[in-house]
Order: structure tokens, then sequence, then C-alpha cells
């Protein structure tokens, strides 16, 4: 592994098992095929950082703050992102098992094809983040944000939602058949759809 000045770190193919990053600012750091293992990287800092198939094993990014940071394809399996903040990241492909995304600051970015099966993201907004063909399956939606957000095709099998917030996302190409709505917010196109999903012939 390399480091530059500024914390700014570069590695591929490394492992960092139970890593002590506490509060670093690792900036533009690019790590590439890389493993983290049970890693303290709470209260961290990216900015326009790379982080390409790597996986995450426990550990912690608490309370952490990433600006326009790219997590492609990784693997993130019993970790903590507690009170983290993410503004106009990627995270396209990337998968979370069994790792804590609540509470969470989404500001933007690109979660396109990402796969959260099971996940608990209540009350998060992600308002306006681009989620085309995310696996959402089963996952918990209870007062979730998802206003102006792209979800074409995006998998919504078996989620529970409760007081969900869909105004202006684009729901193109995504199965709405046997959702229970309870009480969350659609607009009129969305909720043409749904109608038509559950049978009805819609008239003008």
């Amino acid at each position: 592994m390399s480091a530059a000045a500024g914390g700014t770190r570069t590695a591929e193919g490394e492992r960092f098992r139970g890593v002590d990053w506490y509060g670093e600012e690792l900036g533009a750091s690019v790590f590439v095929g890389c493993e983290f293992v049970d890693a303290d990287l709470t209260e961290v800092t990216t900015r326009g950082a790379r982080f390409e198939e790597c996986r995450f094993l426990g550990g912690q990014l608490n309370a952490s703050t990433h600006d326009g940071t790219t997590f492609a394809g990784c693997t993130f399996r019993r970790t903590s992102f507690f009170a983290a903040t993410l503004r106009g990241c990627k995270l396209m492909g990337s998968t979370f098992v069994e790792s804590k995304l609540r509470p969470m600051t989404v500001e933007g970015g690109v979660w396109s094809y990402v796969v959260m099966r099971g996940a608990d993201l209540s009350e998060l907004d992600f308002s306006g983040v681009k989620l085309v063909e995310a696996d959402l399956s089963e996952s918990r939606l209870r007062r979730t944000v998802l206003r102006d957000c792209d979800l074409t095709r995006a998998v919504l099998r078996n989620v529970r939602l409760d007081e969900t917030d869909f105004v202006g996302a684009d729901l193109s190409g995504v199965d709405l058949a046997g959702l229970a709505w309870n009480g969350s917010r659609l607009d009129t196109t969305q909720a043409l759809l749904v109608a038509e999903a559950a049978g009805a012939v819609v008239t003008g």
C-alpha cells in the first residue's frame, strides 16, 4: 500500500484486518479488490475516493462522511453505517447483507443495481437517487422517502410499505402487482400504474 500526503492511500488486493482509521481524512484514496475485516472507519471522511470490488466484513463506517465517492461492486456484510453521510456517491452494483443502514443521510447519487434484500430502510430519504434495477425485495420501507427517484426496473417483491413516499419516482418496468401500499404516497401517474397492475381498466 502506498500513502500520500493528507492521508490519501492507494491499495490493490490488500487485506486490512482490525485496522483503526478512526477520524482519518482519506481524501481521494483508491482501493481496488481490497478486503476490510472488522475495520474501524468511524468518522472517516472521503472526497472523490474509489472503492472498486472491495469487501467490508463487519466493521464500522459510523458517522463517516463521503462526498462524490465511488463504491462500485462492493460487498458490505454486517457493516454499520450508523449516522453516515453519503453525498453524490456512486454505489453501482454494491451488495448490502445484514448491514445497519439507519439512520443514514443520502444526498443524491447513483445506487443503480445495488442489492439491499431484506434491509431495514425505514425513514431514510433517498430523494432523487438513481436506483435503476435496484433489488429492494423483502426490504422494509416504512416512511422511506423515494421522491423523484429513478426506480426503473427495480425489484420490489415482498417489500413492506408503510407511508412510503413515491411521488415523482419513475416506476417504469417495476412489477407493482400484489403490493400492499398501506398509506403510501403516489402521484396520479403512479396511481394509474398501480390500478392497472391490480387488473383495473383505467379509462379517461
